[in-house]
């Protein structure tokens, strides 16, 4: 009576096959090194055996620059270094990071891992920054600093940058974030006032860069687009060695005193892996 029936898998019934969730975790580690972090990321969702392997150490550490560790030194303090997985460090650095007290971002494009580099206003010396007849620092939600400087009028115009900076080997571009004009908000709606922009169609400015291990760059242009935001480019330089400092100087020069220029916002300075260009 009732030969042959189980609860049970019948002998009749098909072996099951495998799925991906049978994969061992250590095998889709090392296929996954292969991606980039956003398919990572998605493949992660597949079910637990992905998600275990997307948290392999030795994976986000091939995505990290070289010198993660002197990058994470200067964004991170010492608790944070301690407890952080190395693909809580991928996603921390992927988010602008603030250092040298709120003047400078640092954060990695998501997909490639490479550095970019911000640097406020405050940051840089300009000259008359401290006379309220040519400058101020205005508030603005339009920067990442909470602040530009602001220039009214004057007859000399000079601001003046250096960083030194471990970065990873590569192609390197700067770029000042300028917009002639002031801009604010009236009735939600956004307004550029141009009341002082004068003086930029006389004659360009100039702008440089030069490093330490004399690489030597000059551009020379007329600023426009009144109420836009522009990235003007300054110059490229080359990092051979990833585990050396390299020290950058940049300026913005406009120092013909035969006439006045006015109504310009110096906002920051971008430095960008060459190939990201600029966002």
């Amino acid at each position: 009576m009732g030969a042959n029936v189980s609860a049970g898998v019948s002998e009749m019934d098909p072996p099951m096959k495998p799925g991906l969730g049978d994969i061992p975790e250590s095998c889709v580690a090392l296929v996954l090194m292969y991606l980039d972090p956003p398919e990572i990321c998605k493949l992660a969702r597949l079910n637990r055996a992905f998600q275990g392997a997307s948290s392999a150490d030795f994976i986000w550490e091939s995505k990290l620059p070289p010198n993660f560790l002197y990058i994470m030194e200067k964004v991170f303090d010492e608790e944070t270094l301690a407890k952080f997985r190395k693909k809580d460090v991928y996603a921390r650095l992927c988010r602008p990071n603030p250092f040298d007290n709120n003047t400078k971002e640092l954060w990695l494009d998501k997909s490639s891992g490479d550095v970019s580099v911000s640097i406020s206003s405050k940051a840089l010396r300009i000259t008359g920054i401290d006379d309220r007849r040519y400058w101020n620092h205005i508030s603005t939600e339009e920067t990442r600093f909470q602040t530009v400087a602001y220039l009214q009028q004057i007859w000399w115009l000079e601001v003046n940058g250096e960083f030194e900076f471990q970065f990873p080997a590569g192609t390197y571009s700067i770029f000042f974030r300028l917009q002639l004009g002031r801009s604010s908000k009236r009735m939600g709606r956004r307004i550029c006032n141009s009341k002082h922009v004068h003086g930029w169609n006389i004659k360009p400015v100039s702008f440089q860069l030069t490093t330490a291990d004399g690489q030597h760059a000059v551009t020379q242009c007329y600023l426009d687009s009144p109420g836009n935001w522009v990235h003007y480019h300054a110059g490229d330089f080359v990092v051979q060695n990833t585990n050396a400092l390299m020290k950058i100087k940049f300026s913005l020069t406009q120092i013909d005193c035969t006439h006045t220029k006015g109504g310009l916002c110096v906002d920051c300075v971008f430095i960008y892996p060459k190939v990201s260009g600029k966002s």
